[in-house]
C-alpha cells in the first residue's frame, strides 16, 4: 500500500524520490533497541503491530490523547532522537465503516464483538465519535468488566453495557463490529450468531484476510449488509503516511486500497 502511494507521489514531488517503506520482524524484548537504531538511522516514521502497539507506550512518551486513550500506539514520527506516538486504527476503522457501508458512528448504537485490544481500541473511537451506545459481548466476564471500567470516562451520556455471550439485551438496528479474532483460521465459528440480534444495521468485521468469515457469511444469508476489514487496514495507513509526509490521506487512500486488494486477490 504505502509503496503505491509513494510511487505516485514521487512523480510530482522529488521530496518522495528516495523513500522506502520496510517491514521489519522485530522481537519483542527488541523493541526499544530498534527503535533506538531506526531514530538513529533517519527513519521517518513507524508503524507498529501487534504486541508492538502495547509495548510501545512504555518506550514513547509523546502520545497523542487518540493512543492515550486505545491504550495502542500503531503510527510513530520521528522527533529528533525520539519519537512521537499516534494510533490511527479509530480513524480507520470510522472511515472504513462510512465508506464500506455509509454510516457513521455519530449516533448509532454499537454492538462490539470481544473484550480485548482492539476491541479497546473500537470502543474508544466508537465513544470520541460521539456514538449512542456501546454493548459489549464478551464470553469472560473478567475481561469484559475491564474493558468497561477503561472506557468508562470516555462514555458521557452514552449508553454502555456489557452483555454475555448470548447477547441478551442487545438493541435493535445496532452496527455490530467484530473486534475478536474469530474468523482468522479457516475452522473458525462466528463470534455470535447474528440471529439473536433485532434487525441488525449492518455488519463489520475488522478482519479482512479471509474477506468472508464466517460472520459475514451469515449476514449475506440474513440479507444485512456487511463489510469485511479491507477498509479500515487502508485508511489507518492512509492516515500514518499523512502524519509522516502532510500529504492528506484522502488522496493516497484509492490508490493504498487498490494497492492492497490486488496484494490480496
Amino acid at each position: 500500500m504505502h509503496t503505491a502511494a509513494l510511487d505516485f507521489l514521487a512523480r510530482d514531488n522529488p521530496r518522495f524520490a528516495d523513500w522506502r517503506y520496510y517491514r521489519f520482524d522485530i522481537e519483542p524484548a527488541s523493541l526499544e533497541a530498534a527503535l533506538g537504531l531506526m531514530a538513529a538511522r533517519g527513519f521517518r516514521g513507524v508503524n507498529l503491530t501487534v504486541p508492538h502497539k502495547v509495548l510501545a507506550l512504555g518506550i514513547v512518551r509523546d502520545l497523542d490523547p487518540a493512543a492515550q486513550q486505545a491504550g495502542a500506539v500503531n503510527t510513530l514520527l520521528a522527533d529528533g532522537p525520539s519519537w512521537r506516538g499516534f494510533n490511527t486504527d479509530g480513524y480507520g476503522l470510522a472511515s472504513g465503516i462510512r465508506e464500506s457501508l455509509g454510516l457513521d458512528l455519530r449516533g448509532a448504537r454499537i454492538v462490539l464483538l470481544g473484550a480485548g485490544g482492539a476491541a479497546r481500541g473500537a470502543a474508544v473511537e466508537c465513544l470520541r465519535a460521539g456514538c449512542a451506545g456501546i454493548w459489549i459481548v464478551n464470553r469472560t466476564r473478567g475481561n469484559l468488566e475491564a474493558l468497561m471500567a477503561q472506557v468508562s470516562t470516555l462514555a458521557g451520556k452514552a449508553t454502555l453495557r456489557g452483555l454475555g455471550p448470548d447477547a441478551a439485551g442487545a438493541p435493535g438496528g445496532a452496527l455490530i463490529i467484530n473486534a475478536t479474532s474469530a474468523g482468522l483460521r479457516p475452522d473458525d465459528g462466528a463470534p455470535a450468531d447474528l440471529r439473536a440480534f433485532a434487525s441488525p444495521a449492518a455488519v463489520y468485521d475488522m478482519i479482512y484476510n479471509p474477506p468472508r468469515t464466517r460472520l459475514l457469511e451469515q449476514a449475506a444469508q440474513l440479507g444485512i449488509p456487511h463489510a469485511n476489514g479491507l477498509g479500515m487496514l487502508v485508511h489507518q495507513g492512509a492516515k500514518s503516511l499523512e502524519i509522516w509526509t502532510g500529504v492528506p490521506a484522502s488522496l493516497t487512500a484509492p490508490l493504498m486500497g487498490a494497492a492492497a486488494a490486488k496484494a490480496l486477490g
